[in-house]
C-alpha cells in the first residue's frame, strides 16, 4: 500500500456500541492504535467519555457518548455528533450486549424482551444507522460481536443463546446485501472472555472462571484482546476478500 492509500485508510472513522468497557474498550483502543478516529458508544455514558479521554492522551482522535442501542433516536443523534466531530462512518463494530442466565420454563416475557432488545435489536439499529456512509463512499467493514455459545448452544441462556444466533444470521444476511458495494460483513463469536460482564457471572455463581479455563484447549480464558485483534483485522483493507464470515476466538472450543 503506498502512503497515500495508508493514510486514507488510517483515517476512517470507527464506532463500537459497548465501547466503554471489555470488549468494546480492546476494540476501540487497537482501532485507535491504527490511527483510526473512534467513537466509543456506551450506555454507561461517563465511562465511555473517561476511555475516550485516556486514547486522546495517546495520541488518538476519539469521543464517548452516552448511548442505549435500544434507543433509536438516541443511536441516530450519536451518529450525527460522531459525523461533524470525526467525519462519516466508515466503521462498526457492535460490542453492546447483555447477558441473563435462567432455565428456560422462568424465563419471563420481559427478560426475553430485554435481551433481544439489546442484543440483537440494538445490533440492527446500530449497523442501519451507519451504513449510509458506507454505501456513499463504496467502503466499510461491519464486525457483529456473537458468541460462541449461539453455535454450540449453552443451558439456562436460551434467550442469550438466541440473541447472539440471530446477530449471526443477521450478519450473513447483510454480507449478501451489501457486498457490492465494497462493504464487508463478518462476525466474531468468543467464547468465554474475562471481561467484566464475565466477572459478574463469576461472581452471581452463574460461572466458574477457573474452571473454564482449565477446560479450554489452549488451557486459559480469552482476552479483550484476542477478541480485539481479530476485529483489527477484518476492519483492514487486507480483510477485503472476506466477508459473511464466523471468525471464532475461543480459544479451541467450538471447532
Amino acid at each position: 500500500m503506498d502512503q497515500n492509500k495508508a493514510d486514507v485508510a488510517a483515517k476512517r472513522v470507527a464506532v463500537v456500541t459497548g465501547g466503554a468497557s471489555g470488549i468494546g474498550l480492546a476494540v476501540g483502543r487497537h482501532l485507535a492504535e491504527q490511527g483510526h478516529p473512534v467513537a466509543l458508544l456506551d450506555r454507561q455514558g461517563d465511562e465511555a467519555r473517561i476511555a475516550a479521554e485516556k486514547l486522546q492522551a495517546d495520541g488518538a482522535s476519539a469521543i464517548g457518548l452516552d448511548v442505549d442501542v435500544t434507543d433509536r433516536s438516541a443511536i441516530d443523534a450519536a451518529l450525527d455528533t460522531v459525523r461533524s466531530e470525526l467525519g462519516p462512518v466508515s466503521i462498526m463494530v457492535t460490542s453492546a450486549g447483555i447477558e441473563l442466565s435462567a432455565p428456560f420454563t422462568r424465563i419471563t416475557a420481559d427478560e426475553w424482551d430485554k435481551i433481544i432488545s439489546v442484543n440483537l435489536t440494538g445490533t440492527f439499529h446500530s449497523i442501519q444507522a451507519a451504513v449510509p456512509d458506507m454505501v456513499e463512499c463504496g467502503w466499510g467493514r461491519i464486525i457483529t460481536i456473537s458468541s460462541s455459545s449461539a453455535q454450540s448452544g449453552a443451558p439456562d441462556r436460551a434467550h442469550y443463546v438466541a440473541s447472539k444466533g440471530g446477530v449471526i444470521a443477521l450478519t450473513k444476511a447483510l454480507s449478501y446485501e451489501f457486498a457490492p458495494q465494497g462493504i464487508t460483513v463478518n462476525t466474531i463469536p468468543p467464547s468465554i472472555i474475562d471481561t467484566p460482564m464475565a466477572r459478574n457471572g463469576a461472581a452471581a455463581g452463574n460461572i466458574d472462571l477457573d474452571m473454564l479455563a482449565g477446560m479450554t484447549p489452549v488451557r486459559r480464558n480469552g482476552t479483550p484482546d484476542d477478541v480485539a485483534a481479530a476485529c483489527a483485522f477484518l476492519c483492514s483493507d487486507d480483510a477485503g476478500f472476506i466477508t459473511g464470515q464466523i471468525i471464532g476466538v475461543n480459544g479451541g472450543w467450538y471447532l
